[in-house]
């Protein structure tokens, strides 16, 4: 694609999938109309960078759809005073539209080779406020820091309540969970010490969380 066809393409992303798909907050529209998602998606896929499907990066792994890339920004809405926990952090893509959002982000991968992609990525585009490491966040992330936003990118068969204790009060975790055919996304917040509320987003499916706990059998 050209400059002027990908600029085309990204503007019809915001205008026919984003705002079609009930994304109003118009900081999220802005940043996924500023960020180049062609810079982060691999060659292969580059002429698809702004089609509305989840796209390939290796390890069994995705890119999310860009609207539900945007539902989940618009849920958490980070602010600009407020520090960001990813986990999964693939070829940086919504790594960068955090870190446009909020003060800082620390995002977390389970694969080397997606922690030096991304760092790349993200350079690339000047970003400053993040930082990248490889580690197995699956069960829950415990660094001795709070977080006000909370974004796992790779879905839960079970909800686990490893990443709650990691919230401050009034801190937002989004997260997909299930199993195939359907998943849901939800949107918990940590409204006390003990307490917390959670909210049903919209259905979709994500691959599953490398090694995400899992205490029941299901039926194929």
């Amino acid at each position: 694609m050209t400059d002027v066809d990908l600029a085309t393409a990204q503007e019809n992303m915001v205008e026919q999938q984003l705002r079609t798909w009930d994304v109003l907050n118009e900081r999220v529209l802005e940043v996924m109309q500023k960020l180049p998602r062609h810079a982060f998606v691999p060659t292969a896929f580059a002429n698809l960078a702004y089609a509305d499907m989840q796209i390939p990066l290796g390890n069994d792994q995705v890119m999310l759809e860009p609207k539900v890339e945007a539902r989940l920004l618009q849920a958490l809405d980070p602010q600009p005073n407020e520090r960001v926990l990813e986990i999964g952090t693939g070829s940086g893509y919504l790594t960068a539209c955090l870190s446009e959002m909020a003060e800082d982000v620390t995002s977390i991968d389970l694969y080397v080779g997606f922690t030096e992609l991304a760092s790349k990525n993200l350079k690339q585009q000047g970003a400053e406020n993040i930082r990248l490491e490889t580690a197995d966040a699956a069960s829950g992330w415990d660094d001795g820091q709070l977080y006000d936003v909370i974004a796992v990118t790779g879905s839960l068969p079970e909800l686990h309540q490893g990443f709650h204790r990691s919230l401050t009060e009034g801190g937002r975790l989004f997260l997909i969970l299930g199993q195939l055919p359907i998943m849901e996304a939800v949107l918990i917040t940590r409204v006390s010490d003990d307490q917390w509320a959670c909210e049903s987003l919209f259905d979709t499916s994500a691959p599953a969380l490398v090694g995400a706990p899992v205490t029941r059998s299901f039926a194929v």
